[in-house]
């Protein structure tokens, strides 16, 4: 069984992703109420008008580590609708919206988070040491370990749901709509990368930052269908985003943390930024990860047909 060939043996008319997805996105939209109240409420007290309030204002109003978990309690209402929206209108369970292993692989998860978690703090500490006036220390042990906890138990909640929907639900959803492989890889890349056209990150490196993120969802779509599971994409993207938001923030990202750095240089949008991790770090993680898991037949598994099954075998999901 192939991870997206199995969603054919549960209920899985494509109305089915359309409804689950605007259900996952409404659950998600009611997280949110907490964090734009308590930042709308804080604004006014300080003499804000809701009127003029600008999104900067309702991103930098709160402190911190109460930001963060405000923000980081939406993904966590979502993926309650994720789970309802598989179990009750799929059918499912989330084992096979997960791997198309007969039980999921917790080892290729800790592998992918723990060799990636290694390998971007390295990164982050080298640019650190090669380029010391980009940086302030930023470290205060109390508000750290607030951050740490905040971090440790919503982080990886955050990047599952995102991995869950794009690698795991609407990959398969796609996937059995066009009955092949490629069209749900770029599909699932594509809006991936679109999502995060409101982060201010775009605002402040450009439109030619879409690269990266795009970038980003093909590498993680290329990981899942080779290796016929989430896993490592659940993995690589939890280490990202937690060691990340541990390490080093900036004022001009999505996250504001109390890190142990910040990032006081003026970014760039060259090499640096895009060509290199999308062209040059990608590629080599995916040969790691191939040696390591014995992946072949690379055109069969990210262009190849998927067959759907003889009706005998699908009645019994009517």
């Amino acid at each position: 069984m192939n991870f997206i060939k199995q969603a054919f043996y549960v209920k899985h008319e494509f109305w089915r992703y359309l409804v689950g997805s605007l259900i996952i996105a409404v659950f998600a939209i009611i997280g949110q109420f907490p964090f734009a109240i308590a930042a709308m409420v804080k604004y006014v007290r300080e003499g804000g008008s809701i009127a003029t309030m600008e999104e900067q204002d309702l991103m930098t109003v709160l402190e911190p580590n109460l930001n963060l978990f405000l923000m980081l309690l939406s993904f966590a209402i979502g993926f309650i609708g994720l789970i309802i929206v598989v179990k009750y209108l799929h059918n499912q369970t989330m084992r096979s919206v997960t791997t198309a292993r007969p039980k999921i692989d917790w080892n290729r998860i800790l592998f992918a988070f723990v060799f990636w978690g290694i390998v971007s703090s390295s990164m982050i500490l080298i640019d650190y040491f090669a380029n010391p006036e980009d940086y302030v220390l930023n470290f205060k042990l109390n508000r750290f370990l607030i951050l740490a906890l905040i971090a440790v138990l919503l982080i990886p909640i955050q990047t599952s749901l995102e991995e869950y929907i794009f690698r795991g639900y609407l990959m398969q959803g796609f996937g059995v709509l066009a009955k092949n492989r490629w069209f749900p890889l770029i599909m699932t890349s594509v809006i991936f990368g679109g999502l995060h056209v409101f982060n201010p990150e775009v605002g402040k490196l450009g439109y030619g930052v879409m690269v990266y993120y795009i970038g980003t969802g093909l590498f993680l779509g290329i990981i899942t269908l080779m290796d016929e599971g989430t896993e490592l994409a659940l993995g690589f993207h939890a280490a990202n985003n937690l060691f990340g938001a541990l390490l080093v923030s900036a004022d001009w990202t999505v996250l504001q943390t109390h890190s142990v750095l910040k990032d006081i240089s003026e970014p760039g949008q060259g090499f640096g930024d895009i060509v290199i991790p999308v062209f040059i770090v990608f590629p080599i993680l995916l040969f790691i990860f191939a040696k390591k898991y014995n992946w072949s037949n690379w055109k069969d598994k990210l262009f190849g047909d998927i067959e759907e099954p003889i009706v005998e075998d699908l009645e019994a999901i009517d």
